[in-house]
């Protein structure tokens, strides 16, 4: 049998390089040492990583279970510059790559195409993350730090690649060693599907905020579910938006770890039986298991890399019944197991149905258990022998991104009474202190809330506690306010208790008795009418008489037997009993956070003003940031040189306030020369994406507008494709020396996901394809106005469309978008902002300053009074918005019917009608803006100079500020450095 040598000095590389070393015996020589014994795939792996350069420190690689610990020997050492894991070799790179191909293959053998050679380059470079996985993780297992776990049920990550070797600083090393295997580093990356674990903004800044985490060294964890399907696709057709089922998981995921090892119990239905001490067991009903895959998150130029871990649900395989299947009845033989992996089928299931709200209470509380567990189990694991559980809050934070979940406050409350066997008063000082609460929006639809009905059937043990944490909450509330003045007692219980339209538990039943009234006799006839009925019978039969018809007679709805009516009264519907999960939140929890400064003093002046006067200590704001890393660093290269290169370094990745130094040279003639330069660069290519998802073809030479975002009422796209109604209207009535003068050419572009149920929301979809298939082809209009939407718009398109953006519309209502996350990555990219002050808008302006930002529009303080001024009749339309809704009426869009759209707009008042977003009120202000905007982009040279002034303004808005905040502030938690 042959010897393999395999030598850590240069030279040594081909030595192991065929893949028939695998299962030889190999001579491991160093030095005077070695050894000889049979050599492995993973093995050999590692020695391919390391042959080429002299190895200076020791290392150990293993992979981490819950059980089995081995504790780092050392680590990798720290190169010069950026941290690479192994040396940036392309040669020792492409031979990684290659042995992925061929022996952890996905794909047949005879060809090395794009998605093949994506697989083998994602698995290639996540044996790198795993190793400063490991590392990272023993770490904190050493020391034993205080590490905060954020949960989310959404994490819009995109693309892993080129965000993955850019932290580790291998670019350059990989696009050599693809292209010696005859591929293109930008080709391959196209090769991969966007996760699809999200929607919209909440989603894209949990996997913000966990960069920042990783790149600032700070200990801590994502949680999520590892959906199948995500949301969905979307497709655009003649009808509008279409859905059909996203396939990111096909061809499976290179970077997820399957951690088989790590699996949790979770239990629904059931009921709840209490022992003869008092303690409680929560019994039969249906049991899952929740598994978990480790998505492995790196920090830039840093060793340490988190983990993101998702849970995917299945049933134990004793759960399918063989016999049943055997007898031919193959569904109900399989039922459990599809019950439980429908769990993680899809983001958001509908719930308009019972099953589907059934569906996300269970998803909301898959996630909660199994995160839970999986924090309690390491919390015990590092503890030791001697477990002290009111140390729990200091080594554990758990914030919660939203609402969805907020079960983990029941959850954690049931693990440590039931089975851990604490009081409930050591339960909830545990809780309180441990998580914390982020709120997302002040629309009320967003303010979850769950059917009690529900909740009891579904998790009968959560329930208990929550009706106890109530008890908890109104006895508070009648220790601040007291009993004497039982109408303010009243208003302040119906508004702040967790459970509405309850009532109050029996120690409080006499709480709010009001003095009865003396009891009156009113005679009644035979029929038991009183005396004011029968004069109320009498004029309505005169009513009846005067309507009656020559020789006829009118029914009375109600006949008694002697011909009088009997009035039978219409049953007044109960009020549904539901759980305040905000509410929850509020209580359970000892931070609540707004994402902007305007959303945060609204939710301590209306959302939870109440709670805020209880407890004014509770209240924070947290403005929102987005990663200068994937945001402008690896989604906008040409922008990223000529910021290095005029503020003279690459600090400003990781120091944002190094930004504002290009405020100095923003009147600088090169400057604005390569800025322009830069932005027509990124423009050419999204001319090249929208040629190919939709068919038009574009100037690169027109102002490129753009609003993307996902699709709702609120957000107001309406309003932008109504302005572009109104331009284009006024241009078929202008010559076309006129309309050439008047008007800026511009790439009006859409892009946003509206909710599969949502309807109103998609027929603004189909309105805004629509005009695009009118204008777009209006041989008078040519290139001066085009119309697109973007299809199927994820992170990976917004990478795009970010970089070449000139102008992007913000247009949200006042007062009701939280913060936004776009509005920044635009600034970050030299995009100018159009927009009314609303969620970080507001502090956005105040950076890159006013003179640079399109204002216009109400502000949040006026909207009450204008939708009150609208209930009372007293709105006067202006005349250009009443003129472009009589132009989209006469057809010259197509055949389909807009009147339940522009319906919306109609009225003072009803459901769906009345203009609640203010889009007529705020029409005349934004085309006026809009024509401020034509000017100004007439100069070339100020416009690039307010486009400078955004970048170098937009320093204050990265995630890396808003982490800092939330771990000195709410986690209290440090940086740990890998040494």
């Amino acid at each position: 049998m042959a010897t393999w040598r395999y030598s850590t000095m240069p030279g040594g590389a081909e030595a192991v390089s065929s893949r028939n070393a695998v299962g030889r015996f190999v001579d491991f020589s160093h030095g005077g040492g070695g050894g000889r014994r049979v050599i492995k795939p993973d093995q050999l792996m590692l020695i391919r990583k390391w042959q080429l350069r002299p190895v200076k420190r020791s290392f150990s690689v293993r992979n981490v279970s819950s059980e089995q610990q081995q504790k780092v020997k050392d680590l990798v050492t720290q190169q010069q510059g950026s941290y690479n894991p192994f040396p940036p070799d392309a040669s020792s790179i492409a031979s990684s790559i290659k042995y992925h191909s061929e022996f952890t293959p996905l794909f047949s053998p005879e060809k090395f195409d794009p998605p093949k050679a994506f697989f083998a380059t994602a698995q290639s470079i996540r044996d790198a993350l795993i190793i400063n996985w490991n590392a990272t993780y023993d770490y904190y297992e050493r020391l034993n730090v205080k590490q905060a776990y954020y949960l989310s049920m959404e994490f819009l990550q995109g693309r892993a690649l080129l965000n993955a070797i850019g932290n580790l600083g291998l670019t350059g090393a990989y696009a050599e060693a693809l292209s010696k295997l005859g591929h293109n580093l930008e080709n391959i990356a196209s090769q991969e599907p966007d996760a699809a674990l999200g929607n919209g903004g909440l989603g894209r800044l949990a996997s913000c905020f966990l960069d920042s985490l990783a790149t600032l060294n700070y200990p801590a964890w994502g949680y999520g579910l590892r959906y199948r399907y995500g949301l969905f696709k979307q497709r655009i057709t003649k009808d509008g938006q279409e859905e059909v089922a996203e396939n990111w998981l096909e061809m499976s995921n290179p970077w997820e770890i399957v951690r088989n090892d790590v699996a949790y119990p979770i239990k629904f239905y059931g009921k709840v039986l209490t022992d003869s001490d008092g303690k409680k067991h929560w019994i039969g009903g249906e049991d899952i298991q929740a598994v978990a895959y480790d998505v492995p998150i790196p920090g830039y130029e840093t060793k340490t890399t988190i983990n993101l871990r998702l849970w995917s649900t299945k049933a134990p395989s004793g759960d399918f019944d063989l016999s049943v299947f055997n007898s031919g009845k193959h569904t109900q033989a399989a039922e459990a197991l599809y019950n439980a992996e429908k769990i993680c089928y899809v983001l958001y299931p509908g719930d308009e149905s019972l099953e589907g709200q059934i569906l996300r209470l269970k998803q909301q509380y898959t996630l909660c258990s199994a995160s839970l567990q999986d924090i309690i189990a390491r919390f015990e694991r590092r503890s030791g022998a001697k477990v002290k559980w009111d140390e729990f809050p200091d080594k554990v934070a758990v914030q919660m991104n939203d609402t969805h979940p907020t079960l983990c406050i029941p959850e954690l409350m049931r693990i440590l009474i039931d089975v851990k066997g604490l009081s409930w008063k050591e339960a909830w000082n545990i809780t309180q202190r441990t998580v914390a609460y982020t709120n997302h929006t002040v629309l009320p639809e967003a303010l979850e809330k769950w059917s009690l009905e529900l909740m009891q059937k579904l998790l009968p043990r959560h329930m208990e506690i929550i009706e106890m944490i109530d008890e908890e909450l109104i006895r508070t509330i009648v220790s601040e306010h007291g009993k004497a003045d039982s109408n303010l007692l009243e208003k302040k219980l119906k508004q702040m208790r967790i459970l509405e339209n309850v009532e109050l538990p029996a120690a409080f039943s006499d709480l709010l008795v009001k003095p009865k009234k003396s009891p009156v006799a009113v005679p009644s006839d035979e029929f038991g009418e009183s005396e004011e009925e029968e004069e109320a019978e009498a004029e309505e039969e005169k009513e009846e008489e005067k309507l009656k018809p020559a020789g006829g007679k009118i029914k009375s709805v109600k006949e008694g037997t002697q011909g009088k009516k009997k009035k039978i009264p219409e049953p007044v519907p109960e009020p549904p009993k539901l759980v305040r999960m905000a509410n929850l939140c509020v209580v359970g929890g000892h931070a609540v956070n707004g994402v902007a400064a305007i959303h945060s003093e609204i939710v301590k002046d209306e959302v939870f003003n109440d709670f805020f006067q209880l407890w004014p200590e509770k209240f924070q704001n947290k403005t929102n940031g987005v990663t200068p890393r994937r945001w402008i660093r690896f989604c906008n290269p040409e922008l990223s040189k000529i910021i290095t290169s005029w503020t003279g370094s690459e600090d400003w990745v990781l120091n944002t306030e190094k930004l504002s130094e290009l405020r100095k040279f923003a009147d600088n003639e090169d400057l604005q020369i390569q800025w322009r330069a830069a932005k027509r660069s990124n423009k050419l290519k999204v001319a090249s994406l929208i040629k190919e998802r939709t068919g038009y073809i574009v100037s690169p030479d027109s102002m490129f507008d753009i609003q993307v975002k996902r699709i709702h009422e609120y957000k107001r796209q309406l309003l932008n494709i109504l302005g572009i109604v109104y331009r284009y209207k006024k241009m078929k009535e202008m010559s076309a020396s006129e309309r050439k003068k008047k008007f800026v050419p511009r790439v009006c572009i859409f892009g946003g996901k509206a909710f599969a149920t949502y309807v109103q929301a998609k027929r603004i979809v189909k309105f805004i394809t629509d005009v695009g298939a009118t204008v777009n082809h209006d041989p008078d209009i040519g290139d001066l106005l085009k119309v697109v939407f973007v299809p199927d718009y994820n992170v990976s398109v917004a990478e795009l469309l970010i970089p070449a953006s000139e102008l992007s519309q913000h247009i949200s209502t006042a007062g009701m978008e939280a913060s936004g996350t776009s509005n920044m990555k635009f600034a970050m990219n030299g995009c100018i902002l159009i927009g009314t002050l609303d969620g970080a808008n507001v502090e956005i302006r105040e950076e890159v300053g006013e003179e640079n930002f399109f204002l216009f529009g109400a502000q949040a303080h006026e909207i009450a009074g204008l939708r009150k001024e609208r209930a009372e009749g007293k709105f006067v339309p202006d005349p250009r918005f009443e003129e472009v809704k009589k132009f989209i009426k006469s057809g010259v869009f197509g055949s389909s019917n807009y009147n339940e759209l522009l319906g919306s707009l109609e009225g003072n008042e009803g459901f769906g009608r009345a203009d609640y977003f203010l889009v007529g009120k705020d029409f005349p202000s934004y085309i006026e803006c809009q024509e401020k905007v034509d000017e100004t982009y007439k100069d070339q040279k100020v416009w690039t100079r307010m486009s400078i002034m955004n970048t170098a303004g937009s320093y204050n808005f990265s995630s890396d500020r808003t982490i800092h905040e939330y771990a000195r502030e709410i986690w209290n938690i440090k940086p740990v450095e890998l040494p």
